[in-house]
């Protein structure tokens, strides 16, 4: 399964299933491939809800999935898909054979992303495996009682963990593969990867997608 996850740029992921393409927070997209399945989005900040870069994935059939309280912030590209669906934080989902559960994505001390916004991170069931997309998150309550095979976590800093922070909590929910996320771009250093690295426990794997 790791083998069909690519990461673009921040959390700009792919995931080639037998349920389908899935995009999550598409970013920094050259080639208009317009073979997304389902376009998931974890909070509407710019790096994360990228309108261009919906509009190169999406194709008439596909399906976006956003947190309910950016509905309105969604409507101009209701046109680029087939159908939009809201979700809030903490409920379980199968849109059309895709089955997933949203776990609130949240800072705990610092402003960017509140709890109150309805932010969201994706536990999503695929091809036998639980794999966790964090988005935007600190090592909340609700992060740390995630169980998973494969875990995508921010590392960056600043608005999300630093490398340490997210070490920590991947010890803690102790999956079979950890890929970081969201650094050594718009935020956070390429070497974060390295530290992330060294502090990740056996038998725990580290992957690294993002190239720089």
């Amino acid at each position: 399964m790791v083998e069909n996850i690519t990461v673009n740029i921040q959390n700009s992921i792919k995931i080639n299933s037998g349920v389908g393409i899935i995009y999550v927070d598409p970013l920094g997209i050259g080639e208009e491939t317009h073979d997304a399945d389902f376009i998931l989005i974890t909070h509407d900040h710019y790096d994360h809800f990228s309108t261009e870069d919906i509009r190169k994935v999406a194709k008439q059939e596909s399906i976006l999935v956003i947190p309910e309280k950016m509905s309105g912030k969604a409507r101009p590209v209701s046109s680029f898909v087939g159908k939009t669906e809201s979700v809030t934080p903490g409920i379980q989902c199968d849109i059309k054979g895709l089955q997933f559960e949203t776990i609130p994505a949240y800072n705990l001390l610092k402003p960017f992303h509140p709890k109150s916004a309805g932010w969201v991170g994706y536990l999503l069931q695929i091809d036998g495996k639980r794999i966790y997309v964090a988005g935007d998150t600190d090592a909340t309550k609700e992060a740390r009682a995630v169980a998973c095979d494969i875990a995508l976590v921010p590392i960056g800093g600043t608005y999300t963990m630093d490398p340490k922070k997210a070490a920590e909590l991947v010890n803690e929910i102790r999956p079979e593969v950890v890929i970081p996320v969201h650094y050594g771009s718009m935020v956070g250093k390429p070497t974060d990867g390295k530290v992330f690295a060294e502090n990740i426990n056996p038998p725990t794997e580290v992957v690294f997608k993002l190239e720089f």
